[in-house]
């Protein structure tokens, strides 16, 4: 099996096992514990974590905070638009997709007097606008109380449903402090605030931010893993997390975004904040994390070949049979994954 051929990870996922909803409570999410070292597969819940962190290990864990990225509006035509927020560009420049046909100078109307301009349609079908409200232009900081009353959170397509009111809570980790993603850190949902805070009591750990942008979802079309361009999101590695990465202590990273963001500040000389564009496969393995909570991950994706980076394909795709086997639930909403 080639790790560099995209067709190498695919899977079939039988429709009932995408995770429309999380368990509940949250930390009642099944967890697939693999220790590569021996090579064993058990079978737990996300309650059962602490059995399983190594005993001297600090964890590293994504504090970003989901905004409500997803925006129903209308030209002045009447004609229905939806856009979804993807990243700011700048103080007034936003990186957006919109479902619906625009051309530059376009207007864009929502709730509460807000407005947005086309300024520029991307050669990769996203568009870059500028956000006004009562003819004032609006910095991104600005914005974000706005859409956090007319927004709606921006669950992944394949949820397949819209959001309700249990999504503002359900669709954030309990230690979110960042505005700015638009799409969750998902291994970070199982826990809950009780189990977070003895996770924290009894082990060193350390926050990142990474703001999960939509390109977490583009599925990889290239034949050839490398040819695939992947996107750039802004991070930042607080102070405690840099003492941590800058010692010798073994690492479990909390989810993908948190191992890209980890990997990408040792590969690319230590800065501490800036644009991470970090593709982790198997022809470019982690080399400071030492251990992965993560979710399960859709076919063909850049998060499955950031699993495969650390236990190979074949790995990946047997424990993926065994998830399946085991009737795990997938996805964003669905159980996890911890590899020692």
């Amino acid at each position: 099996m080639d790790p560099l051929l995209t067709s190498s990870y695919d899977f079939h996922l039988p429709d009932e096992l995408i995770a429309t909803h999380p368990a509940s409570p949250r930390d009642h999410a099944k967890l697939l514990v693999y220790d590569r070292k021996t090579d064993k597969i058990t079978h737990a819940h996300f309650y059962d974590l602490e059995k399983y962190i190594p005993k001297n290990c600090a964890l590293i864990f994504n504090d970003t905070k989901v905004i409500k990225a997803r925006l129903y509006g209308h030209k002045p035509s009447g004609g229905k638009i939806e856009l979804l927020i993807n990243r700011p560009l700048d103080a007034y420049s936003v990186n957006v997709y919109i479902r619906g046909k625009v051309k530059p100078d376009t207007e864009i109307l929502f709730d509460d007097a807000l407005i947005a301009k086309v300024v520029k349609l991307e050669d990769d079908g996203s568009r870059i606008v500028e956000f006004y409200q009562n003819s004032e232009k609006l910095r991104f900081e600005d914005l974000l109380p706005i859409i956090d009353t007319i927004g709606h959170v921006p669950l992944p397509p394949y949820i397949n449903r819209e959001d309700d009111k249990s999504d503002e809570d359900e669709y954030q980790s309990v230690f979110a402090s960042n505005e700015g993603a638009v799409a969750a850190p998902t291994a970070s949902l199982h826990f809950t605030p009780q189990q977070h805070k003895r996770v924290c009591e009894n082990h060193k750990h350390a926050y990142v931010t990474l703001h999960v942008g939509s390109g977490t979802f583009k599925p990889v079309d290239a034949e050839i893993i490398t040819d695939h361009p992947m996107h750039s999101e802004y991070y930042d590695i607080s102070d405690e997390a840099k003492e941590i990465l800058d010692s010798d202590i073994e690492v479990l990273s909390v989810g993908t975004t948190s191992t890209r963001t980890i990997e990408y500040y040792a590969k690319h000389g230590k800065v501490q904040r800036g644009e991470a564009n970090l593709f982790l496969h198997p022809n470019n393995k982690p080399s400071r994390v030492n251990h992965l909570l993560t979710n399960f991950h859709l076919p063909k994706s850049t998060l499955l070949m950031l699993v495969a980076s650390f236990v190979g394909v074949e790995k990946t795709l047997e424990l993926y049979e065994e998830a399946i086997k085991n009737k795990y639930r997938f996805y964003s909403y669905g159980d996890a994954m911890l590899i020692l």
